[in-house]
């Protein structure tokens, strides 16, 4: 199956549910009237696109609609998927692409961040790149184990130390392990962090520093650090009160949305990248190791919106 198909399938739940709910609104207020544009905006708030983003679009295209004089609620929809896709904010480049770079994973327990590392460490091999990973999440065997196999799939190694290490020290001992073999893609998985936790994000946050001192020191050639939250899309508004308590901690560089394929919830990636202006860099609809792809907004609306 194709990637949009696969895309348009694992977003099924939420376009069926947005759709409906559009249709039944328009019935109700046809005009474009006041009624019209707060049945708008509510449908997209229970879409979970996000206060800020649905009142956004809301205005967009009511401006739009009197600039141009639009005749009908149907001829604002058709302008709807647009004004959709504009919400989300674009990386200049790919994280992924960059060399030399080590890209952290945070997130909370569940979200999918060790499956993620797993699936980029194969991606990363099969365009041809020196990859490494490491294990700094110390707390949760399973997730060792876990990352063992998937590094396994990718052939690539894996740096660890005994549960209950301190995580910090495992990122650091990863880039040096990166700097004397000439990796030049270092994924690394940390431990899941409740985002309502002041002492478990400063702890993460030391594991983001010491990872950035350290990669400034390699020689030839200081790694990039980039830090990328792992979000659950099931989640729905909590994942955007996750996004805002991890980027005020960490200042992310990027977002990966898992698990799109699960929920009717899938709004939520609008409303992270419209509040938070951070770019969705990958997204998730299934656990194949090809289920995870590179975000394309206008891909992402229409298999959203459905036209």
């Amino acid at each position: 199956m194709a990637w949009f198909d696969r895309l348009s399938e694992g977003l099924s739940r939420t376009r069926q549910q947005l759709n409906e709910s559009l249709n039944v609104f328009l019935e109700l207020s046809p005009d474009v009237d006041d009624d019209f544009w707060d049945n708008l905006e509510e449908t997209l708030i229970a879409a979970d696109f996000g206060a800020q983003a649905s009142s956004n679009i809301v205005e967009e295209l009511r401006d739009e609609s009197i600039r141009k004089g639009l005749p009908d609620g149907a001829a604002v929809m058709s302008r709807l998927s647009e004004r959709i896709a504009e919400r989300f904010a674009t990386a200049e480049v790919d994280l992924f692409d960059i060399k030399p770079v080590c890209i952290l994973f945070v997130g909370i327990n569940g979200s999918g961040k060790t499956t993620t590392v797993g699936k980029l460490a194969k991606d990363g091999t099969i365009a041809g790149r020196k990859v490494l990973v490491g294990s700094a999440d110390t707390f949760r065997a399973a997730a060792i184990e876990q990352l063992d196999i998937w590094a396994e799939r990718a052939q690539v190694p894996v740096i660890k130390r005994e549960r209950g290490a301190d995580p910090a020290s495992v990122a650091f001992e990863v880039i040096e392990a990166a700097e004397r073999d000439g990796a030049d893609l270092v994924l690394v998985d940390t431990a899941g962090r409740l985002h309502t936790s002041d002492d478990l994000m400063r702890e993460l946050a030391k594991v983001v520093a010491v990872t950035r001192k350290r990669a400034d020191a390699v020689k030839p050639e200081p790694f990039e650090v980039k830090t990328v939250l792992v979000l659950d899309a099931t989640t729905g508004q909590n994942g955007l009160a996750q996004a805002r308590s991890f980027n005020a901690s960490l200042e992310l560089d990027g977002v990966i949305v898992t698990k799109l394929d699960g929920t009717a919830k899938g709004g939520i990636a609008v409303a992270i990248s419209e509040e938070l202006a951070l770019p969705i860099v990958r997204i998730g609809v299934g656990e194949k190791i090809d289920d995870l792809r590179p975000f394309d907004p206008a891909d992402f609306v229409k298999a959203l919106v459905g036209n």
